[in-house]
């Protein structure tokens, strides 16, 4: 859609609150926004200069749709149940599922000490959840050290015979021991009181340890003591924050630089910053819309929500809404040590994109950048999507194929796909035929979007057999194979036209390509090991004197592939299948062993 078509459409766009899908001139939804009124975010687009990031997803909008809904509040439902639905190559921000790790003191007889993630999942265990805690390694070093200062139980099942925990006074024995009620409960509750930042009770069971530890002139555990108290003195306690109260907060900041929106995250958990968290994106949009559609999607992951969170004054106009999405209390803080909390969160975020701006400028190069420049190269308009097949056979047997997707520069693994060949014979060139088919004939029946780019990890032969099943289909699309040197690495570029394009091997197009070739061999030969190995072994079982269809489905069951079976000793296999029909299936396997 031209410029003039677009103006016309915006003269009929309601003033009403609502979403709106941007699409590309392939018709796909490219953008999911929402609005108070949509008539003035969607004239925001058109009618003035953009830069930086907006500018890019402007320039490529061919066209636009709307949806009216009752209340904004409907609008933002609506958006993340559509950016769901169509995963917009530029919804960066609402498309990330970051989650954070927590730790549960379990609801059972005998309660654990686990790190969890998935904690919406989970029912009425709320108050047994505490976090979240920055990664993963700071909360299992947090359970590691509740689980050596109080002997809970450690085991996922209960052992037949006291382990070794109970040997180093680190597990009661729960297993053979009976264990009152009223201790298992004292232990818990202190466990409890620990991760709602209460330190002063085992500070000081480790410090009378300790001193018992030296006196018994047992230095090495005085030390290990002594370790313990400076990791719960110097990384836990310092993190005290000055607030009247002990209540639950997230507080959120934000700053803006180079086209890029950086957020900052602190979480106070009992008058404690317990962690923080950072995270960039490109900008695509109002800094207003990044900021609230952060805060709103932040808690439809597997994020506790706490009592209050506090945000910055940039988003008053949105204040209602926010409290009515979340049901919980959200503050703008103006003055004291709230304001000071959003001010640090505002500096951390500042601090963040500066010291990471140079780590994603060249990380952009390398993919984004780069992804054009293939692109320019190659002379396509609008490129973004490219899919790279690349086949595997062993002797014309166990013949697949895989393709890999790269969007923009960066490998997209949901879209991976494998291809089980039909025709079992070692021919790359109907083999391509074949995969290139059944790809396209599919998406031309699902009525899905096409790639920008197709390319055969081989020359002419690939190239001239996907150009004559895209004929056959009726689709035009632009096809290219990977050249490669006698060492099996990319060398060059050949096109369509079958012509060669040098490639200069400094160049940040050049190591994408390698990348992608590297993925896609990669991918499919994992494929290929996957299916040789069953084909194999099923092939191998059959045909060995003893082993029928039940003993077969047994060992296929237990072990899996061949490697596994012949790392087995015979009076382990005998468990299943006769001694003497062990040692003939070793015999067999140890003489493949040694062929392959």
């Amino acid at each position: 859609m031209d410029n003039s078509l677009i103006k016309e459409k915006l003269k009929l766009v309601p003033e009403l609150p609502g979403c709106y899908l941007m699409h590309d001139i392939n018709g796909t939804v490219i953008y999911v926004g929402k609005a108070k009124i949509l008539k003035r975010r969607l004239n925001s687009y058109f009618n003035r200069e953009q830069t930086g990031k907006t500018k890019k997803l402007v320039e490529n909008i061919a066209d636009f749709e709307y949806i009216v809904t009752s209340s904004e509040v409907e609008a933002l439902i609506l958006e993340i149940n559509l950016i769901k639905k169509y995963d917009p190559k530029y919804n960066i921000l609402l498309r990330d599922d970051k989650s954070y790790p927590y730790i549960e003191v379990t609801n059972e007889k005998y309660p654990r000490v686990l790190v969890v993630r998935n904690i919406n999942k989970k029912k009425n265990l709320h108050k047994k959840i505490f976090g979240p805690y920055p990664n993963v390694v700071a909360a299992r070093k947090t359970v590691n050290l509740l689980n050596r200062i109080y002997p809970l139980r450690k085991c996922n099942t209960m052992k037949d015979n006291l382990c070794l925990y109970y040997h180093i006074n680190e597990c009661l024995g729960y297993c053979k021991n009976k264990i009152s009620k009223e201790k298992i409960d004292e232990l818990t509750n202190n466990i409890i009181s620990f991760l709602n930042g209460n330190y002063d009770e085992v500070l000081k069971k480790l410090n009378d340890d300790m001193e018992v530890a030296s006196n018994n002139l047992n230095f090495e555990k005085a030390q290990e003591l002594k370790e313990l108290i400076d990791y719960i003195n110097i990384v836990l306690q310092k993190q005290k924050v000055e607030l009247p109260d002990n209540i639950n907060r997230d507080v959120f900041g934000y700053y803006v630089d180079k086209g890029y929106i950086s957020f900052q995250v602190f979480f106070i958990r009992g008058g404690k910053l317990v962690s923080r968290d950072a995270s960039i994106y490109p900008l695509y949009n109002d800094v207003k819309e990044e900021l609230h559609e952060f805060i709103t999607r932040f808690y439809t992951k597997d994020n506790i929500k706490p009592k209050e969170i506090l945000i910055p004054e940039i988003l008053e106009d949105d204040l209602d809404l926010l409290k009515s999405v979340l049901e919980i209390s959200v503050v703008i803080p103006k003055r004291k040590e709230k304001k000071k909390l959003v001010d640090m969160a505002m500096e951390n975020a500042k601090i963040s994109l500066d010291k990471k701006f140079e780590l994603i400028k060249k990380e952009e190069e390398r993919t984004l950048l780069a992804n054009e420049n293939l692109g320019n190269i190659l002379n396509i308009d609008k490129f973004s999507r490219v899919e790279i097949f690349d086949n595997s056979n062993l002797f014309g047997t166990f013949n697949v194929s895989g393709m890999v997707v790269f969007i923009d520069g960066v490998p997209n693994k949901n879209e991976y796909r494998k291809f089980n060949i039909t025709n079992q014979v070692n021919d790359d060139y109907h083999t391509m035929k074949e995969v290139i088919y059944r790809r396209y004939f599919r998406l031309l029946k699902e009525n899905k979007p096409f790639p920008d780019l197709i390319i055969v990890d081989g020359g002419k032969s690939q190239i001239k057999a996907a150009k004559e099943t895209l004929s056959e289909l009726n689709i035009n699309i632009p096809i290219c194979g990977l050249v490669k040197n006698n060492k099996h690495r990319t060398s060059d570029l050949m096109n369509s036209d079958y012509e060669i394009i040098k490639l200069d091997r400094t160049s940040n197009v050049f190591h994408l390509l390698t990348r992608m070739q590297d993925e896609v061999h990669n991918f499919t030969i994992n494929y290929h090991k996957q299916i040789r190995s069953k084909g194999m072994i099923e092939s191998i079982l059959d045909n060995i004197e003893g082993i029928g269809s039940v003993r077969k489905k047994k060992l296929l069951k237990k072990y899996g592939s061949i490697k596994k079976i012949n790392s087995q000793s015979i009076e382990e296999l005998s468990k299943i299948i006769p001694k003497e029909v062990a040692i003939n299936l070793k015999n067999i396997l140890s003489n493949i062993d040694k062929k392959d």
